[in-house]
């Protein structure tokens, strides 16, 4: 055993003065144990723990990004106009609280003041979010605002004239839509804003302790020496360590940002192009979100919004998570099996023993995990206790080492030794509270946000306006139903966060996929999930793929072609979960297996045809002919889906067959 991993830097990159840094810490720390207080001591009431969690947000959120920018100076103008949203930020967050009762009581007649403090709010969220997440997330709260006052009724009746009959509607005055905003519990403080700082919130932190405590470091490593050896070793080293932190880190962005650094350089030198081995992180980080058991936190929402136990989510999430990732880890394969590519040298990997040996001590927490959430234990208690198991593992962890291994190294225990390491860990624990803290920002402020949007289609009746554009632009074809919420989940990808994406495009378009389209409300939710993911691998935006880029010195609308080529399986397998339920909601045993087995033949077959590869280099025909099967695969007919899987075999059998008769492809030197 090593000596644990050493305290990381928490230093911004920002340039801050000290005394902003210093605030930033400790507004961090404490938001992180004022969850952990309302998570696993006394649970709070709603607008309590939404209310002060949203002021904490909104309080780092001013702190970390000036108005102006992360690389200017604040100057004194900055400063003046940040203490002023700082202040509305206090004032907004704690007025709900230090006034609940009287603000219950006078329900629907609400005071000057409350109107006031409401519309101030409402800029305040605005103005973070801009920071936090982007102009775009601004610019699309901004605009559901305005549609709300436009109306005869409304405070902008002149602009209700501009707009389509379909979309007209009566309009709200400034008091209704405060009293519906900020209020009330179906905008700011709606449901995405309780979801974000319950769950969420507790689950991020559970993954920067993990992060600070040398966690993610153990999992790379175990991923590393699984498959380092086999060809194309670093690319699925890439698939199985960021798909495993990113179901936990919650941010596919950020996740390339941090496993990439370790798996892109090691890809490239393979033999992989700079923009695949870009490519190929962004697909696999963009996995992660829809892994369990946090699915960027989507879990958590889609539990709230279907009523559908989350330890159930996460179940019935498992086997489309192992086909998306198993799509990933197939492009990779093929690609290093076509260009000749080989392992890496075993003199070059850590040794699976040696790192299980090392770190066997960070399984734990993931088993008191899902031991929890078995128990159909509140997720947001079972982050608390999941958070006290890795301090406690990591505890552990130094014990072990500083009395056991490191008197056979020479260093003797002593009085001295044992204070610094108590510091050492009262260090890393406030450094994970920071972190956690930090982490949370973005998403807490798009969920705030996101209420907004949803609070304005509840007062509009916008949901119902879209889904009725929706059936007459489909003309009741749920193929065209499904490319349309395609195309919406990629521009609005455009300017939000997936997490904020889900939500909005769930509201305008859920109620028309059950209730007109059939498509049972569980995977019409899941659809709407998967299709919000491909912001971050889909031309002309894709975050994660320009992010990938920048790692691999690659050209990022390039790496981002090749993204999107490995992640197709995000179109496939939500079309897959519609015409064939029974992945999802089960069924008897011959139909779920023979629906898996036809599941993973498809996928298997397009890798194949988009990369012109498997067992051996596939012809044009072959090719051609793998669309029309993957087809009738498709098609909610059993004859046509019989037929399909006939022709898929005989395509694969025959490139099987021609792969064994000419051999492997010859290696190719490593860069």
């Amino acid at each position: 055993m090593s000596e644990p991993a050493p305290l990381p830097s928490m230093t911004d990159k920002l340039p801050q003065p000290k005394l902003v840094v210093l605030a930033i810490s400790i507004v961090a720390v404490a938001l992180s144990l004022f969850q952990m207080y309302g998570a696993g001591i006394e649970p709070l009431g709603l607008f309590y723990q939404r209310s002060i969690h949203l002021a904490f947000v909104m309080f780092l959120a001013f702190l970390m990004f000036p108005v102006f920018g992360s690389n200017k100076k604040r100057g004194v103008l900055g400063w003046a106009i940040d203490l002023a949203f700082l202040a509305g930020a206090f004032t907004t967050g704690f007025y709900l609280s230090f006034y609940l009762d009287e603000i219950i009581n006078r329900a629907g007649f609400w005071s000057s003041s409350d109107l006031i403090i409401g519309v101030i709010a409402t800029i305040t969220v605005l103005e973070a979010s801009r920071r936090a997440v982007g102009l775009g997330m601004t610019i699309i709260g901004i605009v559901a605002i305005v549609y709300a006052l436009s109306g005869p009724r409304g405070a902008l009746p002149w602009l209700g004239e501009w707009l389509p009959g379909i979309l007209s509607h009566r309009g709200a005055d400034i008091d209704r839509l405060v009293g519906q905003l900020y209020l009330g519990q179906e905008g700011i403080y709606g449901l995405p804003m309780g979801v974000a700082a319950t769950y969420i919130f507790m689950f991020v932190l559970f993954g920067a302790f993990l992060e600070v405590t040398g966690a993610g470091k153990f999992f790379i490593d175990m991923a590393y020496a699984a498959t380092g050896k086999k060809a194309g070793g670093p690319a699925k080293a890439a698939v199985l360590a960021s798909a495993g932190m990113g179901s936990i880190s919650g941010s596919a962005i950020a996740n390339v940002v941090t496993t990439g650094a370790f798996t892109i350089p090691l890809m490239k030198r393979l033999g992989y192009r700079p923009a695949q081995a870009g490519g190929v992180e962004a697909a696999a980080s963009t996995g992660g979100q829809i892994t369990p058991p946090l699915m960027g936190a989507g879990a958590f929402l889609i539990s709230e919004y279907t009523q559908v136990p989350y330890l159930d989510i996460v179940m019935i999430s498992i086997f489309p998570a192992i086909l998306y990732l198993g799509t990933v880890y197939l492009f990779v394969h093929i690609v290093a099996l076509k260009n000749g590519m080989r392992g890496m040298p075993a003199s070059e990997l850590p040794d699976w023993r040696q790192v299980l040996k090392e770190g066997w001590q960070f399984i734990l927490p993931l088993g008191i995990l899902i031991y929890l959430l078995v128990l159909n234990i509140s997720p947001m208690r079972v982050g608390f206790w999941a958070i006290l198991s890795v301090m406690a593992v990591a505890a552990l962890r130094y014990v072990l080492w500083y009395f056991f291994v490191a008197p056979q190294n020479g260093v003797k225990p002593s009085h001295d030794g044992l204070k610094q390491a108590i510091k050492k860990g009262i260090a890393i624990t406030i450094a994970a509270l920071e972190l956690g803290a930090k982490n949370a920002v973005a998403v807490s402020m798009a969920c705030a946000v996101a209420g907004i949007i949803v609070g304005v289609v509840g007062l509009t009746g916008l949901g119902l306006k879209f889904s009725s554009m929706m059936i007459a632009f489909s003309g009741g074809n749920i193929v065209l139903a499904l490319v349309l919420v395609l195309i919406a989940s990629l521009i609005l990808g455009m300017g939000l966060p997936v997490t904020a994406s889900y939500i909005v495009l769930i509201v305008l378009v859920g109620p028309a996929l059950s209730n007109e389209f059939g498509i049972p409300l569980l995977i019409a939710h899941l659809v709407v999930f998967w299709y919000s993911q491909d912001s971050n691998v889909t031309p002309p935006i894709a975050l994660a793929g320009f992010a990938g880029a920048a790692i691999a010195n690659a050209n990022p609308m390039e790496t981002s072609i090749q993204a999107w080529k490995f992640a197709k399986g995000l179109y496939l397998i939500p079309a897959f979960m519609v015409f064939n339920p029974e992945i999802i909601e089960g069924g008897s045993i011959q139909i779920v297996l023979w629906t898996g087995f036809t599941a993973i033949l498809c996928l298997v077959a397009f890798a194949a045809a988009l990369e012109g590869y498997l067992f051996d280099h596939m012809d044009v025909i072959s090719r051609i002919l793998i669309v029309p099967a993957t087809v009738g695969v498709f098609y909610p007919d059993l004859k046509a889906e019989i037929a399909g899987t006939i022709v898929l075999l005989i395509v694969l059998g025959l490139n099987w067959w021609k792969g064994k008769k000419n051999g492997p492809t010859p290696s190719v030197a490593a860069n």
